[in-house]
């Protein structure tokens, strides 16, 4: 590359230093912020926190520069530029290029840690999930630059470029669980970040210690609400719920052809009240209700902001008004995800700070009613004794979406879908434990059952006991480090006898036929298998379903 086309290059290696320090300035800001919100779950001090965050975000820039640049299988001028900006942004010191291909080679030779471990406290911790699309916006800006440095993006590159997408978008967007412990793989990824970093450079003799998202697939307005659409339907469970979605959708559809014909529509609040217990899908639903209403035009960005009484009440009079219009000045265009909204007024006594939160709340729906759509999510009950507190919010939030706890089964696709997300594999037996005892919790449940908290729980468990038991054993297979088995399972409130000897024998599981919705009773050994069914012949997967110890004489299908 020419001295000429080098100085054409240096706009945008600008724009990739500023997408580097925007991306470093999420993490930072994320964790202060978490800090802030739960200053009972950061284990250390703030500052070790803070810095582990920042850790994750070395590790994430680097692992999205090398895998996009990696695409034309060679190190130009055009990517070595970038990737001195890259060093020199992460540890402060700049490289000549054999030192940058030296280190770039001994980067290629480690495992790279994964998406999950570098995006995950933003999916895992509810209080930054709002968060999630500058995340998306900024990781994606960085691909594209990197993919662009060469000159046109390639069809390989595009086709990359959509894979990390999905792959963003599988990570930040997974089975709706709300927790809020700090980020686990942390330390981990600290270390290997130092592996690959400041180990690799120092082997090459040098001293280390809004824009838009991806340009290469603007899609139509239509286009995404299909999308979103469809990514409620691919929801496990909330039955119901996705109607009652499909008609909100069709009715707001058919007051827009009405509007064009210049004819009355009927004027319609879209704040709304989602109630359920927790771990049902609550804030998943709101994000994907902020896009299909960012689509239809009705808002003009769609994301989601999530905040609860701390990220609104302060703790001293006169601070509350500016902390509520502070988390509300960043929700318009979009929607302002309130949890445990039922917190936000005392049920014994005054509480004048959360009446100030909720008196700015209101004020703000009725200023910015064209820029907001609020939602206030919590327990049923608790969330009927709030609307009935205040007539304000009553008359505003005249929507109610009602989440039920899942079914044992839902739970078992749930835990599944873990599974498949982390390369894990379900016999039979396996299954047969996790849905007698699913079924045993949800028959002893109380108003907090954990829902897909619970599975969480459950699956990180389960993995844990598959590591301890193998532990020993040498060689280790693919298949010993993939198959859960039923003693890997284990519920902290089921009874052993629930399950007996679990040998399968005693044991039917009856599962409905996804063509003629007709039950059929399996002997349980054969769930996870394929079946035609006897009736209308269809084929499907018996994979989940209500278990039961059969009568002496069963109707099943063998």
């Amino acid at each position: 590359m020419s001295s000429g086309k080098l100085d054409a290059l240096e706009p945008l290696v600008a724009e990739y230093r500023r997408a580097l320090e925007r991306c470093q300035e999420l993490y930072r800001s994320s964790a202060e912020e978490y800090v802030l919100q739960h200053p009972d779950a950061v284990r250390d001090c703030k500052a070790d926190f803070v810095q582990r965050m920042i850790d994750l975000h070395r590790a994430l820039v680097l692992k999205v520069f090398v895998e996009t640049a990696q695409v034309q299988s060679s190190w130009g001028k055009g990517e070595l530029r970038l990737a001195d900006e890259l060093i020199d942004h992460c540890w402060g010191r700049r490289l000549s290029q054999r030192q940058l291909r030296e280190f770039l080679a001994q980067y290629m030779k480690q495992a790279p840690p994964s998406w999950d471990s570098l995006v995950g406290p933003f999916e895992r911790l509810s209080s930054l999930r709002s968060r999630i699309g500058e995340l998306q916006t900024v990781v994606l800006r960085m691909a594209n630059l990197v993919a662009k440095v060469d000159g046109e993006v390639q069809p390989e590159e595009i086709r990359h470029l959509r894979w990390m997408q999905a792959e963003l978008a599988r990570a930040l967007e997974r089975v709706p669980v709300d927790q809020t412990n700090p980020p686990r793989a942390a330390g981990t990824v600290q270390q290997a970040t130092q592996a690959v970093g400041e180990a690799a450079i120092a082997q090459t003799g040098a001293n280390v210690r809004q824009e838009p998202a991806i340009e290469v697939e603007a899609k139509t307005s239509e286009e995404l609400l299909k999308e979103a659409l469809a990514e409620i339907d691919s929801l496990i469970g909330l039955t119901q719920l996705k109607e009652e979605i499909r008609e909100l959708v069709n009715f707001l559809k058919v007051q827009e052809e009405r509007i064009k014909l210049n004819l009355k529509t009927q004027k319609v609040s879209l704040h709304a009240i989602f109630a359920g217990n927790p771990g049902t899908g609550k804030t998943t639903v709101a994000r994907i209700l902020g896009r299909i209403y960012g689509a239809m035009g009705i808002l003009k960005n769609g994301h989601l902001i999530e905040t609860d009484r701390s990220g609104l009440v302060a703790e001293y009079a006169g601070q509350t008004a500016p902390k509520t219009n502070k988390i509300i000045d960043r929700a318009l265009d979009g929607v302002l995800f309130i949890d445990e909204a039922y917190s936000l007024v005392a049920e014994k006594g005054d509480d004048p700070f959360g009446a100030e939160a909720v008196q700015t709340l209101l004020k703000r729906m009725e200023d910015d009613r064209d820029r907001l759509i609020v939602v206030l999510a919590g327990y049923p009950a608790p969330m009927q004794r709030l609307l009935e507190t205040n007539p304000g919010l009553t008359s505003r939030f005249t929507r109610h979406f009602h989440f039920e706890d899942y079914t044992a089964a839902e739970l078992g696709r749930i835990f599944e879908l873990m599974c498949l997300q982390n390369q894990y594999e379900l016999p039979a037996l396996t299954r047969l434990k996790l849905l007698l005892g699913f079924q045993y919790l949800l028959e002893n449940k109380d108003e907090h059952f954990g829902n897909g908290r619970l599975v969480r729980n459950t699956f990180e468990r389960a993995i844990g006991r598959l590591a301890n038991r193998i532990a020993g054993c040498a060689p280790l297979t693919r298949e010993m480090l993939t198959r859960l088995e039923p003693a890997d399972v284990a519920f902290k409130d089921v009874p052993p006898e629930v399950w007996g000897e679990l040998t399968g024998e005693l044991h039917r599981v009856r599962v409905g036929c996804p063509g003629c919705k007709q039950s059929l009773v399996l002997q349980a050994r054969h769930l996870g298998r394929s079946f035609a069914c006897p009736r209308c012949q269809r084929t499907f997967t018996a994979d989940w379903g209500e278990a039961f110890v059969a009568p002496a004489a069963s109707d099943e299908q063998n």
